[in-house]
């Protein structure tokens, strides 16, 4: 009986039970077949994630903690864990024909996506520093694999090898910064890190706090700490740089969010310069370092940047609706992120795959319905309305007006503007310049399914915004 009464109550991270029961079964499954094809495990892998779903989503809505503390499970982590879901279902899906058409389908590809998924699952419901670490390292330890899975590939074993080292270095430094952290407030817990912090903090706390943002500011490619993400995102095979580009961001910024708002509110004065700057670097060199890019991967990569600087203008705010505009925002990204890939893999000839924008020159003409898809992202992208892009920059944009950050809105509506230049200029190439030589016909039906989903929630978003309004809503108030 004594035994019994210690054992953790394991019902609050009953997806992350099911994901790693389900990563080794994969596992084991992949090992013991005789067919090297990753067809069938990339289906379970798939059919794992809607039953992770579906649990997250039949279970209790009050917050609940386990393993003394250390782990929650609040409408916060749901939100964000469903939006990883997606991100990670979605890329796994639409990659599964290209991964074949390259010589890369093997099982273990899908087995490092759930593998790392799991490791953000912990990050979002990490409620302390040492479940933080965890959670990323597991996540980090997948995902280097991941991105040089093309082994023959130069570019992408260099693509691994870089995101490898600067990766190792971020996490020294963030974890240097939480043992700093650490010993000058005497414990890693959020709940008390922000009863400890809530008079104010020694310079020793503050350090370590710098610190840690850093680690954390490479893990969410915000500059200046964003040097890897053009180089890994052009190298890596192109299924993996979606799956890069959605998920494990969507799970670093909210890792971020819980980390400043539970354990460091009483710091605010001094994390909000340090994330006031990143936000003002990001947006501008998001802006103009895409602008000389002709490889639309690299594109993707500055764009991220820039992304990841409009929702730090929300976070920047430190408030409830604040927490709210990033959270809507991370969804639209999301879904641009996923269909702009999706159109991405379709750019295929005989010879191979191509990531040239040049490439698309006169797409209107030959795939009028693709370049229609591929325009309606990219004004979103842009921020232009009526599309799910324009919606999510003025939620940040209103939380950082409400907070009297006026500077930091001018500034982020300026980037804007400027970044929406590379936006039009692709759509520009579709539709005005002379024919190259046409793609494959027709598109596999894993990218056409992943491209129509993705485009009918971007375009269709203003009819009917206030399920996902109200969730990020509940989930942001769940966190004050």
């Amino acid at each position: 009986m004594e035994a019994a009464s210690v054992m953790p109550d394991l019902a609050p991270a009953l997806p992350e039970i099911i994901l790693a029961i389900g990563a080794m079964a994969l596992l084991m499954f992949g090992v013991f077949r005789k067919d090297d094809d990753a067809g069938p495990v990339a289906m379970g892998a798939i059919a794992l994630f809607i039953i992770t779903g579906a649990a997250m989503v039949m279970a209790p809505s009050e917050t609940a903690t386990t393993f003394g503390f250390s782990f929650i499970a609040d409408p916060f982590a749901r939100f964000v864990k469903i939006l990883i879901l997606v991100g990670a279902g979605a890329t796994l899906l639409m990659g599964i024909s290209s991964m074949r058409a390259d010589n890369l389908n093997r099982f273990e590809y899908p087995v490092l996506l759930v593998l790392a998924t799991l490791g953000m699952f912990m990050m979002v419901s990490a409620n302390g520093l040492i479940a933080l670490y965890i959670g990323i390292e597991l996540q980090s330890l997948a995902l280097y694999v991941v991105a040089a899975f093309k082994r023959d590939s130069l570019r992408s074993s260099e693509a691994g090898l870089k995101y490898f080292v600067l990766g190792a270095l971020s996490s020294g430094m963030l974890l240097y910064g939480a043992s700093l952290i650490y010993g000058f407030a005497g414990t890693v817990s959020y709940a008390g890190l922000g009863t400890a912090l809530s008079d104010g903090a020694s310079m020793g706390v503050v350090i370590g706090l710098v610190f840690f943002l850093a680690g954390m500011a490479f893990k969410i490619s915000a500059v200046p700490f964003h040097m890897w993400t053009p180089d890994v995102y052009e190298g890596a095979p192109t299924p993996a740089t979606a799956f890069l580009a959605a998920a494990p961001k969507v799970a670093a910024v909210a890792m971020l969010v819980r980390a400043l708002m539970e354990a460091f509110p009483g710091l605010m004065a001094e994390w909000q310069q340090i994330i006031f700057f990143m936000a003002v670097a990001s947006t501008l060199l998001g802006a103009f370092a895409a602008i000389g890019q002709n490889n639309i991967k690299r594109l993707m990569a500055y764009s991220s940047i820039g992304h990841v600087g409009f929702i730090l203008i929300g976070l920047s705010a430190g408030t409830q609706e604040g927490v709210t505009g990033v959270l809507v925002y991370l969804a639209a990204y999301v879904a641009m992120t996923i269909g702009t890939f999706a159109c991405i893999l379709t750019m295929r000839r005989p010879e191979g795959a191509v990531e040239s924008i040049d490439d698309l020159a006169g797409l209107s003409r030959h795939q009028p319905i693709l370049a229609a898809v591929l325009a309606i992202l990219m004004f979103s992208l842009a921020g232009i309305p009526p599309f799910i892009g324009f919606f999510a920059k003025y939620f940040v944009f209103l939380a950082a007006i409400e907070a009297g950050l006026y500077v930091l809105a001018i500034i982020g509506v300026l980037a804007s503007v400027v970044g929406a230049y590379y936006y039009l200029r692709v759509i520009k190439v579709m539709y005005f310049d002379e024919p190259a030589v046409p793609f494959e016909k027709p598109i596999a039906g894993d990218i056409r399914f992943v491209l129509t989903i993705a485009a009918a929630f971007v375009t269709l978003f203003f009819v009917y915004p206030s399920p996902l309004l109200d969730s990020a809503a509940a989930a942001a108030g769940s966190l004050f």
